[in-house]
């Protein structure tokens, strides 16, 4: 890292051999790669030594330049799995390129593999913030299999209150587009330097769990929760209870929809509150393996534009010309 050492500021400096805008506020820093999908790559309590996102290590770094979705905060237009890789919409039927040949789908878009543009970063009296943005259109690598314009922009702000998060979705065409996003966010458990992951326990705001079928896509039906799914909704278990690649709806608790991830040697909690705008979680912890999770804020459900369910029940909306979708979400510790 090189730049400003100032405990308030915001600056462009390097990660890793990778072009950055890193913030700083009291105790906790982050970084920004606008080259690498607009991606927030880490997030930490410097004076803690946690790390919360799962960084690249240097053997790793190849691989994330060239798929970096299961680092920092990837944001995925449009998330997840297409059956084939066809996106029906509005009688028309893109096709997208089958990039998981195990499954015969389409997975997660461009976005997070595609450069986006710095708009603004600096400090005011309460923050330190970045601001990015990718505008879909001819230019764009996504444009000639989804032919739609659109602007997204990202806004992230580290403070006092830990690290805010705000999502822009414009439509920049003269037809109606769907609005399918999700973030691939992944989490260190551990996340402490003296921890181990039996000392981690995450709650989730789950409702029901999406059956799916052989390729990883929902048959439209719920499977009951398991017990241990349950203390995932309730009072919190290991991320590592099993080997997870689920799809559940969002259900708040309390106003809230959010994780919570609580270090219980040291007794701090991570909350990721990602608004109720997001009415689906995708929940992936790399096979079972210690280290990492991935709790997925989604729109929509998987494949939904293929869905015969009634499209307000999977999350599936269309922005008219010149409409805004926004959301926020935070991450804060309690201690």
């Amino acid at each position: 890292m090189t730049g400003n050492n100032n405990a308030h500021s915001a600056y462009e400096g390097d990660y890793q051999g990778m072009k950055a805008v890193w913030l700083k506020w009291g105790r906790y820093e982050a970084a920004m790669l606008p080259e690498y999908g607009g991606n927030l790559i880490a997030f930490r309590d410097t004076e803690n030594a946690y790390q919360f996102l799962h960084e690249p290590k240097e053997d790793e770094l190849e691989s994330f330049k060239k798929s970096p979705g299961i680092h920092g905060i990837p944001v995925l237009y449009p998330p997840n799995r297409y059956e084939d890789g066809k996106i029906p919409w509005n009688g028309k039927e893109f096709q997208l390129p089958v990039n998981e040949p195990g499954s015969g789908n389409h997975l997660h878009g461009y976005l997070h593999t595609s450069a986006w543009k710095v708009e603004d970063y600096g400090q005011t009296g309460c923050e330190s913030y970045v601001v990015v943005s990718s505008t879909v259109d001819e230019q764009h690598a996504m444009y000639q299999y989804l032919p739609f314009r659109f602007t997204v922009r990202l806004r992230y702000a580290l403070g006092e209150d830990g690290l805010s998060q705000q999502l822009f979705f414009r439509n920049d065409g003269s037809e109606a587009i769907p609005c399918l996003l999700a973030f691939h966010t992944a989490i260190n458990a551990p996340f402490a330097p003296d921890s181990s992951a039996d000392d981690y326990r995450v709650k989730l705001t789950i409702g029901e769990r999406w059956e799916m079928n052989d390729r990883l896509l929902p048959t439209g039906k719920f499977q009951p929760l398991t017990q241990e799914e349950i203390q995932l909704r309730d009072e919190g278990i290991s991320p590592y209870f099993a080997d997870l690649n689920n799809h559940y709806t969002a259900l708040a608790q309390n106003g809230r929809n959010r994780m919570e991830l609580t270090d219980t040697r040291s007794g701090v909690t991570l909350v990721y509150d990602v608004g109720t705008s997001y009415k689906q979680w995708m929940i992936w912890n790399n096979f079972g393996t210690e280290g990492f999770f991935c709790p997925e804020p989604q729109i929509n459900l998987v494949n939904a534009p293929k869905s015969p369910l009634p499209a307000e029940s999977i999350g599936l909306f269309a922005l008219e010309p010149g409409e805004i979708w926004e959301a926020t979400a935070r991450f804060y510790v309690k201690r």
